[in-house]
């Protein structure tokens, strides 16, 4: 099972309230190069940066990250 970060989401959350990458990013507690890694979809958020990221937007998990691997984990 793979948590990936619906990136679009993302994006046009912070372009609606017009928010740079680098203020999310603060405002998350993460660093500005990691939020970039998350939206071009080259790492997947821990588990403790997906709480960090919902506090931050205030949106719910299955509006900010999807799900997928279910097919190679057996189930």
């Amino acid at each position: 099972m793979i948590v990936e970060l619906r990136r679009r989401v993302l994006v046009e959350h912070l372009a609606r309230r017009s928010i740079s990458q680098n203020a999310f990013a603060m405002k998350a507690g993460i660093s500005s190069g990691y939020i970039v890694q998350l939206i071009r979809g080259t790492r997947n958020p821990s588990p403790r940066v997906r709480e960090r990221l919902l506090m931050a937007t205030g949106m719910d998990f299955d509006g900010l990250f999807q799900i997928t691997g279910w097919e190679d984990a057996g189930l």
